[in-house]
């Protein structure tokens, strides 16, 4: 069981950056869903979630909905390959690709612990 947590947060630490930051677009987000992404956690409408996924804070318009929705279906379809390929569940694939995206998170946007209401960093 270490061994597989182990190679989870490896895995992590190489997908954060791709699953938050591009360099996965062809799976994890188009362009413009990541400037609208980008846009909402400046504003505070949108933030990180323990669960590996985005999560819209509050408001938030149709479109802001849509591409918060296609980058959750891009890391969704990246933790569970990462799960076939170490044999962890896709949720501890997120949850552990999430502690990589907090620890990126710039001070004053938001984030939500598993079980937890919105906090700023």
């Amino acid at each position: 069981m270490i061994r597989k947590t182990m190679t989870v947060l490896a895995l992590a630490a190489s997908l954060g950056a791709a699953v938050g930051f591009g360099a996965l677009p062809a799976l994890a987000q188009s362009a413009a869903a990541k400037a609208t992404v980008d846009a909402g956690k400046a504003a505070g409408t949108v933030g990180e979630q323990a669960d590996g996924f985005l999560g819209v804070v509050s408001g938030g318009d149709a479109g802001l909905r849509a591409a918060v929705a296609e980058i959750n279906a891009g890391r969704a379809a990246v933790y569970k390959d990462t799960a076939a390929k170490t044999g962890v569940t896709a949720e501890a694939a997120g949850q552990a690709t999430a502690k990589q995206l907090y620890a990126r998170l710039a001070p004053g946007q938001y984030w939500k612990p598993l079980n937890g209401g919105w906090t700023k960093k």
